[in-house]
């Protein structure tokens, strides 16, 4: 398999310009970024707070850079440290050099990042297809997974056209005028779209090939086999899935597991009142290590 890359330099550049440009108006100054080299390629980090304390380390949606955590990183850092990770074969400024093939790959990519940042356990919150990296992760490395905090994430059923067809509609109504893109923000459950930096960003990304797998489903075994506390939050309306049923299931199968459901949100969950949902975070993983 094919991975992912810039389909020229001058896609790079612009998508490059854009992203310096949010990071230094949206990223705290205090963030220290390194390029850590592994098996699939070198992996930009950006490390920010202080302390011994177990780290947060955070994985952003597919075609989503580590930026798209902007809104969460100062309450979280606030708390313990931070880890925001740009992935390998996603637009932003890690170089992919090996494809990944499967959930046990990226887990294994992870353990790499993480190993040469000397960090033997975190908790791992992700949203969509990075929360399906950290499920895959907590169920490989079960010691190096102090919880997971998982924002509507992939894993739980194949991919639907329902879906598919959403993320095409959005990526289209990035390119409406202001005005247009906003009023489609309601009429499409998308909350990206009112995000008028984000959508700077995400018509940058238009210039990148991503060539990863489809989150494949994790079986009801391998969910009972993930005993790391887990919050998970669903948008009421998801566009992945059956909320109701995901939640059913996950709280049934996983032994460690509480879900919250946002009634008003679909898969755009992450972006709703990011203020309180960092809160709830830091919350969950000071619970989680003291359990």
């Amino acid at each position: 398999m094919p991975v992912g890359e810039f389909r020229n330099q001058q896609a790079r550049d612009r998508f490059q310009t854009v992203y310096q440009d949010l990071s230094d108006r949206l990223w705290p100054a205090s963030s220290v970024d390194t390029d850590v080299v592994t098996s699939f390629g070198t992996t930009r980090v950006h490390r920010l707070g202080a302390g011994d304390e177990t780290p947060f380390v955070l994985l952003p949606g597919s075609g989503g850079p580590a930026l798209m955590w902007y809104a969460y990183v100062g309450r979280l850092a606030a708390a313990r440290p931070v880890i925001a990770i740009d992935p390998v074969g996603e637009p932003g400024p890690s170089v992919q050099t090996r494809a990944i093939d499967s959930g046990d790959e990226w887990s294994r990519w992870l353990d790499e990042v993480l190993a040469a940042l000397g960090v033997g356990r975190a908790h791992l919150v992700g949203t969509s297809y990075g929360g399906w990296i950290a499920l895959w992760h907590a169920l490989r490395s079960p010691q190096a997974t102090a919880s997971l905090t998982l924002f509507d994430p992939g894993g739980f059923g194949k991919v639907s056209g329902k879906f598919l067809l959403w993320i095409i509609a959005g990526g289209l109504a990035a390119f409406t005028p202001r005005p247009v893109r906003h009023a489609l923000a309601r009429l499409l459950r998308n909350e990206a779209l009112r995000e008028d930096d984000a959508m700077r960003l995400v018509k940058a990304t238009f210039g990148f090939r991503r060539r990863h797998i489809l989150p494949t489903p994790l079986t009801d075994d391998d969910l009972e086999r993930i005993t790391a506390p887990t919050l998970m939050i669903v948008g009421g309306h998801s566009q992945l899935y059956d909320a109701r049923q995901v939640a059913d299931r996950v709280t049934a199968r996983m032994p460690h597991a509480i879900v919250d459901i946002v009634p008003e949100a679909s898969h755009d969950v992450v972006l709703w009142r990011p203020d309180e949902l960092a809160d709830r975070v830091v919350a969950f993983a000071a619970q989680a290590s003291v359990s």
